[in-house]
């Protein structure tokens, strides 16, 4: 396979050459590709020149040998063939084409239907310190998770947030999964709602860490060892819990994270088995409208709202 351009840079800001993203994933395939196996995978590409994009559809000059999945997409209404990255010649194609960002799918085909784990995100507010904010907000979602009987694994999101994964047993439906991340989420904001919110709309966050519970269903998130785009090309990357609150995103990037890793899989060790759960938290979920229904119905209110004391002034 010819790899071209590979002196270029990789993107505005980045400090890195299209080679450093090909060496980078070429020295941590072993451990990422076991995340984007068999998961139909959206990739964020950088042209030379151009802004960043969000690709989905696999390009009509994709090799033969790629292996895509079709997938009927429900908010497009149309079918999308997705790639599936099982193997270090997809990867490095992916990379000869300024793939930066790999976001696979919490589900494997062909069970879509069936998440392998659930996803909380972190998304702190603006501000010099958010990044610390939003570990205090994992931390919260790891104690919701001990107190019921849960456990999960957290990495930096390679941009200003913090991951939690919680591995589940593939028994369960997606709605239910989706219902029991919703009821988690609520549980993290009670322990500390000075710290944490689960408010949808920006708005209504009032400075707070917003737990998104929303990445279900047919959500992606980036993987673990994925480059990012954003300054200082950083990687999301694992952190064990007790040194979660010592880190910084920029501490991980693609001209250090294959180092730092050697021959280790800490993304692999740190995550629990899968696992089953409770009964309960699952019921409080389905009582917990899906966020971003509530905000939608919310907006509107608040439109018409609007509206007619434009009218009565």
């Amino acid at each position: 396979m010819p790899l071209t351009n590979l002196d270029q840079p990789l993107f505005d800001g980045a400090d890195a050459t299209k080679r450093d993203l090909v060496d980078y994933l070429d020295a941590v395939h072993t451990r990422l590709l076991p995340e984007l196996a068999d998961r139909p995978l959206s990739v964020v590409r950088v042209r030379a020149g151009q802004d960043p994009f969000m690709q989905k559809n696999v390009p009509k000059y994709a090799p033969d040998w790629l292996k895509t999945y079709a997938y009927w997409a429900e908010s497009s209404r149309r079918e999308v063939h997705y790639a599936l990255c099982d193997d270090r010649r997809s990867l490095i194609w992916f990379a000869n084409q300024r793939a930066v960002e790999y976001h696979p799918t919490l589900a494997r085909v062909p069970r879509l239907d069936r998440a392998t784990h659930l996803v909380l995100d972190l998304d702190p507010p603006e501000g010099s310190d958010s990044f610390a904010a939003a570990v205090q907000a994992a931390l919260l979602v790891r104690q919701a998770l001990a107190d019921v009987g849960l456990a999960g694994a957290v990495k930096t999101s390679g941009a200003k947030g913090v991951h939690v994964f919680v591995p589940v047993s593939t028994d369960h439906e997606m709605p239910d999964t989706a219902a029991a991340t919703r009821a988690l989420a609520a549980r993290a904001e009670r322990i500390d709602p000075e710290v944490a919110t689960t408010a949808y709309i920006k708005a209504d966050r009032g400075g707070k860490v917003f737990i998104d519970s929303t990445r279900a269903g047919g959500a992606t998130v980036v993987a673990a060892y994925s480059p990012r785009v954003r300054p200082g090309a950083t990687v999301s990357f694992p952190v064990p819990w007790e040194d979660v609150e010592s880190v910084s995103p920029r501490d991980f990037t693609i001209r250090n994270a294959a180092d730092l890793l050697g021959y280790h899989d800490p993304w692999a060790d740190a995550l629990p088995e899968p696992q089953v759960l409770p009964a309960d938290l699952i019921a409080e979920g389905h009582e917990i409208p899906v966020a971003r229904v509530a905000a939608m119905h919310e907006g509107k209110r608040r439109k018409r709202a609007a509206e007619q004391a434009a009218k009565d002034a």
